[in-house]
């Protein structure tokens, strides 16, 4: 079930990385954990990001570990409110599908990137271990995942270019 719900999301996803759709099919064949989920927060004006400090990867999208009996679209959201503070409702398009390495001693695992448009005037809470700050998209951010900063950046510019075309 749980598999189901992240093929489906893998499928759907606008962008596909580390070819993340021919390893998931590989991968099915075998016991695999874990999963990962993910959130891209933007705010209204496509300007920011929002992120979260971690202790060993630095500035990182709010996420983590799928649980047992958990889809990974209420893990994105879980994942979210912990780390954030923020309840937020995860756009229908996950934004991506990729395949790395969380921790040194996990094998390579599949990761869902899920977006979602929250305000910045929103109180930010969550784990004060791993704050949670604004990012402008064009600024640098530390993280061991530098290839995070084009890929969110290139999300947003649609999702801005999408909500355009949709007002006119």
């Amino acid at each position: 079930m749980i598999w189901d719900e992240a093929v489906a999301d893998a499928c759907l996803a606008v962008r596909e990385f580390d070819n993340a759709r021919s390893w998931l099919d590989e991968a099915l064949q075998r016991p695999m954990e874990p999963l990962a989920a993910e959130v891209w927060v933007t705010d209204p004006s496509f300007e920011h990001v929002l992120l979260v400090k971690h202790h060993v990867r630095g500035w990182v999208p709010p996420g983590g570990k799928v649980e047992p009996g958990e889809g990974p679209r209420a893990a994105a959201t879980r994942e979210l409110f912990e780390e954030t503070g923020l309840r937020a409702e995860l756009l229908g398009q996950p934004a991506a599908v990729a395949v790395r390495s969380y921790r040194a001693d996990w094998s390579p695992t599949l990761g869902l990137s899920y977006a979602a448009i929250v305000g910045r005037d929103v109180p930010l809470g969550g784990e004060q271990s791993q704050p949670a700050a604004w990012f402008r998209l064009d600024s640098e951010w530390d993280s061991v995942f530098p290839d995070d900063r084009v890929r969110i950046r290139a999300h947003v510019e649609r999702l801005a270019a999408d909500r355009a075309v949709g007002s006119r």
